[in-house]
């Protein structure tokens, strides 16, 4: 779809490394494809000194790097011609003075964004002096930057600043992971193939699995993560989108809030945990060493005797009249034994047909590769009717052609145009928040440490426990 409305982007935070790793070059990507208003422009703020020949620089030395496709010079020094540089200090009133002058002095802007890629510690007094000096009438749409709060608390809290100067619809909460081509898909798949829906429920499905592994460990971000841990930084948002997704009813369009209140369902339907709850049926668990690679507590920059979890595994249920019954089995982890985010229905087996024991399998994964795979039962060449198991796969960037822009690059179009279905409304980001605290609390007062789980591996043994005593199992050892 082509973003041809002309707008302003102010980029907060332009000289960080996620404008340079990842938005500009997006935003570059977009104005290669032609998919951005030739007008359109993009203000970068920061507290550097710098002017706009400076800032330029920078972003010809840190950003042009992350660029590894559909690049020319031609290409590109058009598109830093978009961009303007202004220093802009947070909490200076007088800074978004000037900046207000650059922006309004432009007639024909129709759009102004606003992202705040810095801490949320600076979204009040940005949202703040941005309202003082005009900048938050009915064009203006501000885009909040995760993380958005630590815990329940600290999130009402920031959206409650945010909301004292912008109203919920001028609000886009990023989470890059609703930017998928392959977890968007999920909706299509469901709702426009009629084979799949009809059993897309308790009476087929048995077990549903939601991955997203990493190989990688906590690297140079030692500090960062023992502060934030895998419940925080993973579950909290990307593994609770794909819930949604996997679990919502069919909306009534997909424009607007539609989309977003259905998801909102499935949040509300999550079964709570009690204390209880959590010891019998959450796992946490930190990687350790093996003679190849360091454990976690070994990693630059973490504590002697840390118990951030880098590895949680949850089973959780949804209550109501499409899923009870059938347990969601959550989980993601640091280096682990491959890269992948995925997710897999396990349906029921026809115990009474004509082929017992053959149990039909769906996995949708979003990464590495962008894959549908159905596990279906074919009859084996010779006499009889014995069967064996066949994968049937669509590559989704093989199957469909088109361009397959990266999740930011996406978003950040959506935003320009005013599509709202893609980015986390207040509440259900609040109520993810809720569901959630109860574990964080649990471990908060618990004595004991979590689990351990060699590197490289696919978790700990009680994650595999979690799925066994339900008669379940991993994908990976099925």
């Amino acid at each position: 779809m082509n973003t041809q409305t002309n707008f302003d982007l102010v980029l907060f935070g332009a000289t960080g490394d996620l404008a340079m790793r990842k938005l500009l070059p997006c935003l570059y990507q977009a104005h290669a494809a032609g998919l951005l208003n030739p007008e359109g422009r993009i203000l970068g703020v920061s507290r550097s000194k710098l002017d706009t020949a400076e800032f330029l620089k920078k972003v010809e030395s840190d950003s042009k790097i992350h660029i590894k496709q559909n690049f020319t010079e031609a290409l590109w020094d058009s598109f830093v011609k978009r961009i303007q540089y202004l220093t802009v200090d947070v909490t200076q009133k007088a800074d978004f003075d000037e900046l207000a002058k650059l922006v309004k002095a432009r007639q024909n802007t129709e759009n102004v964004i606003v992202y705040l890629s810095t801490a949320p510690t600076f979204f009040a007094q940005a949202c703040e002096n941005l309202a003082d000096v005009g900048l938050n009438g009915e064009n203006v749409r501000i885009v909040l930057e995760k993380p958005l709060g630590t815990d329940l608390k600290s999130s009402q809290e920031i959206n409650a600043d945010v909301a004292k100067y912008f109203k919920e619809s001028q609000v886009y909460r990023i989470d890059h992971y609703l930017g998928k081509e392959s977890l968007q898909n999920l909706i299509p798949l469901r709702f426009g193939n009629v084979f799949f829906e009809p059993v897309w429920n308790n009476r087929f499905v048995k077990s549903v699995q939601i991955t997203i592994a990493e190989q990688l460990g906590v690297e140079e971000r030692g500090e960062f993560y023992d502060a934030t841990g895998a419940l925080r930084d993973m579950v909290q948002n990307h593994i609770i989108q794909m819930l949604c997704f996997t679990a919502m009813e069919r909306p009534k369009t997909l424009a607007g809030d539609d989309v977003r209140d259905e998801k909102m369902k499935v949040l509300k339907a999550l079964k709570p945990f009690t204390s209880a709850d959590v010891d019998a049926n959450v796992v946490r668990a930190q990687y350790t060493a093996t003679e190849s690679q360091p454990g976690y507590l070994q990693e630059h920059n973490v504590p002697a005797g840390s118990r951030t979890e880098t590895y949680v595994a949850i089973k959780a249920e949804i209550d109501n009249e499409r899923w009870k019954g059938v347990p969601f089995y959550l989980r993601t982890g640091k280096r682990m034994a491959g890269k992948t985010a995925e997710i897999v229905l396990n349906f029921r087996e026809d115990t009474a047909g004509l082929f017992p024991n053959t149990p039909n399998r769906l996995v949708i994964s979003l990464q590495p590769q962008e894959t549908v795979s159905a596990r279906v039962f074919m009859k084996q060449p010779g006499n009889g009717m014995n069967v064996v198991a066949a994968e049937m796969s669509i590559d989704l960037a093989k199957e469909i052609e088109g361009r397959r822009a990266e999740a930011y690059e996406l978003l950040l179009r959506e935003v320009i145009d005013g599509r709202v279905n893609l980015f986390n409304r207040r509440d259900e980001l609040e109520a993810a928040w809720e569901w959630v605290m109860p574990i964080m609390e649990n471990w908060a007062q618990s004595a004991i440490p979590p689990h351990g789980y060699a590197a490289s591996s696919w978790g700990p043994k009680e994650a595999q426990a979690l799925l066994a005593k339900d008669g379940n199992a991993w994908l990976e050892d099925q």
